[in-house]
């Protein structure tokens, strides 16, 4: 059983209360126990569970850095009498916009979901439902938004360009979204499921492969992922797909570009900083991707997570570089607002620690839990192909295309 307390189970000194924490069952019950709500946030990575519920305090939306705001809005909560309080929530791709993170008033926490031996049992089937589909933009206008990226490339003045596209699904039915996070979550259970308020009636969920920093102590952790490449049914074939990702030049190309950024932009806060020199495989369900697990030990202790990963996003493999270049060029050629797509889900705590998860795989969902919208995005490169990348969103999709039980 799982009992409500303010810390992760990581980070309390009670074995009795670990012993419990980690019975089987344990980070399956929280996952069964989420309900949508505009108070109630889901978190689950390869470190801990965290079902929160409540609102105590929103962190507010002025001139100060995200960061110091968090800070000052937890302290605020310890002064105020909570003995550990947690923000969770996530942070818009565009960072001068409003952020959706809040201290909630309770947490139960538990062990990783791939720890609890019940992530294995199937998750509800999707109920029947007659989706409409709509395609924002069509992949024909996708394909030419490449083909543009690409010719800008090749003049000069642009290394890498993420453009995404969106698909807007309408049910008749009301949405379930206590069963489409199940599902979500027990595909890839090594990931990062998240389901958090994304405005008034609305929810962002979904399950990132890609950890953007996480802190425990002074030790960080980054991993990029950048080059994909779509995974086969059949195994001769998936296994030749990964060990030509990990030959592809054009991949290796794109995905440097990624970890020279993370590099640049952690080094300033690191003591010390290893860099591995080359990439390897991770695999979900739907996809391969190259990786790159970059660590590290900070140099002044009280950088949080948070401040880290601001300082990282975005990242090349979410936006490009160079990054002013590469967000000009998304605002120019893709028909939406990214809202918190490409963003950051996750938690920090006053002592500064959290994990910070890149916020892709997902969707919104709304009005009335009727509709869904969902993202993907691909990294262009000059040697990119339009109907390469347009094939690689569209597998990208299939991880909640599942979920949600619709095809395109």
């Amino acid at each position: 059983m799982t009992t409500a307390h303010a810390l992760p189970p990581s980070s309390r000194s009670s074995s009795a209360s670990t012993d419990a924490a980690r019975s089987v069952g344990s980070a399956t019950d929280l996952l069964a126990a989420y309900e949508p709500g505009d108070d109630t946030r889901f978190f689950a990575s390869p470190t801990r569970t965290l079902l929160a519920r409540g609102t105590a305090a929103r962190v507010p939306h002025d001139g100060r850095p995200l960061h110091e705001r968090v800070a000052a809005t937890l302290r605020e909560r310890r002064h105020a009498g909570q003995a550990s309080p947690l923000v969770v929530g996530a942070v818009p791709f565009d960072t001068g916009a409003p952020a959706r993170l809040a201290v909630p008033e309770t947490v139960r926490g538990a062990p990783a979901l791939r720890e609890d031996p019940l992530t294995v049992l199937p998750a509800p089937v999707p109920a029947p439902a007659d989706w409409e589909i709509r395609r924002v933009p069509e992949a024909r206008v996708y394909r030419d938004a490449v083909t543009a990226a690409v010719q800008r490339m090749r003049a000069g003045g642009l290394s890498k360009a993420v453009l995404a596209r969106t698909l807007e699904l309408t049910s008749s039915q009301p949405l379930e979204l206590p069963a489409i996070l199940q599902r979500l979550a027990r595909r890839d259970p090594e990931g990062y499921t998240f389901a958090v308020p994304a405005g008034p009636g609305r929810t962002l969920l979904g399950a990132s492969p890609e950890l953007l920093v996480s802190r425990r102590g002074t030790q960080l952790t980054a991993n990029p992922l950048a080059g994909s490449v779509p995974r086969s049914d059949n195994l001769a074939e998936d296994v030749r797909r990964a060990a030509g990702l990990l030959e592809s030049a054009k991949d290796l190309h794109e995905h440097a570009l990624v970890v020279d950024a993370v590099r640049v932009a952690l080094q300033p806060h690191c003591r010390v900083l290893d860099v591995p020199e080359r990439p390897t495989l991770v695999r979900t369900a739907a996809m391969w991707h190259l990786s790159t697990t970059v660590t590290g030990e900070l140099a002044e202790p009280g950088t949080s997570a948070l401040e880290l990963a601001m300082a990282l996003h975005p990242t090349p493999a979410v936006c490009g570089a160079p990054t002013d270049a590469a967000r000009a060029l998304i605002r120019e050629l893709e028909p939406f607002d990214r809202g918190l797509f490409t963003g950051v889900v996750g938690w920090g705590d006053a002592e500064g620690d959290g994990e910070w998860a890149v916020t892709i795989r997902c969707a919104e969902a709304g009005p009335e839990e009727r509709r869904l919208r969902l993202y993907a995005g691909a990294g262009v490169v000059a040697a990119s192909s339009p109907w390469a990348e347009a094939d690689e969103t569209g597998a990208k999709f299939g991880t909640f295309l599942e979920a949600a039980g619709a095809e395109l």
